[in-house]
């Protein structure tokens, strides 16, 4: 009997190191965040600056360590990521349906765009002052402001994506006799998946930086609102700790809808 070689056959997932190549990249991006990190502490060790205006590393992390201890960041970011979490789902769906509305039909396209691109144009924060009149500064400003955040980003790429879409899948859904809601489901909307991701991306990132504009404006809890009195009391620990935590809850959402975008977009590599 002939000896069956071990190439042969459906192979199963194997297990690979990182490349070289990859580690080193990995390696650099620590770079600059160690080196800013070892300037802070000489410049707070040696005095170059009040410790009133750049409190030493150990002082901020013993700071991290009894906000973390006593629950207030967690329970500030918990606030912040409620208020993101509902703000986005709505921005995120309003414009998802407007983006398909305007890639679908040219009609609303030609009414709805203009307008839709002037108020694109109007920064989040723009619109805080006269949303203050009409709906006050609780919660439902906070949800307004975050959602617009994310409704532009949204309609504008999930608009190109279905534009995108080649006209040969839309021809074969007509050969085969699609329903106009067959060709949107099976055809339109896969083929634009990668504009989608990329406007819940852009979104996100945008709602989780009008969050923060808005709690620095007008709240009494949240992230932004731990900046803020850190700065009026001037604990600039609490601002750097604030800071920290905004920044590596954006990073984590930020990686999180990229690692996902990957997993479902893996059919992509069969293309190359």
């Amino acid at each position: 009997m002939a000896a069956i070689s071990e190439t042969s056959g459906h192979a199963g997932p194997r297990f690979s190191w990182p490349s070289r190549k990859r580690i080193g990249i990995g390696l650099t991006a620590f770079i600059l965040p160690v080196a800013l990190l070892v300037l802070w502490w000489v410049a707070s060790d040696r005095g170059w600056l009040a410790e009133q205006i750049l409190p030493s590393p150990v002082f901020v992390y013993e700071t991290a360590r009894d906000m973390i201890a006593s629950g207030e960041i967690l329970y500030h970011t918990a606030v912040s990521l409620r208020r993101v979490v509902i703000g986005f789902a709505i921005g995120a769906a309003l414009g998802l349906s407007l983006g398909v509305a305007m890639g679908l039909s040219e009609r609303v396209e030609d009414y709805v765009k203009p307008l839709f691109l002037a108020f694109a144009q109007i920064p989040t924060l723009g619109w805080i002052p006269l949303l203050m009149l009409l709906v006050g500064i609780d919660e439902t400003l906070k949800i307004i402001v975050i959602a617009k955040g994310a409704l532009v980003p949204m309609a504008l790429n999930t608009f190109t994506g279905i534009r995108n879409v080649s006209p040969r899948y839309l021809e074969v859904g007509h050969a085969l006799r699609f329903s106009r809601w067959q060709r949107l489901r099976l055809i339109v909307l896969p083929g634009a998946v990668p504009s989608i991701f990329t406007g819940i991306r852009y979104g996100l990132t945008h709602s989780w930086t009008s969050l923060v504009g808005v709690e620095l404006l007008a709240s009494s809890e949240g992230l932004g609102y731990l900046l803020v009195w850190g700065r009026q009391m001037f604990w600039l620990d609490t601002v750097i700790v604030a800071m920290i935590a905004i920044g590596l809850v954006g990073f984590i959402m930020d990686k999180s809808l990229n690692n996902t975008e990957t997993l479902i977009q893996r059919w992509k590599k069969g293309e190359a």
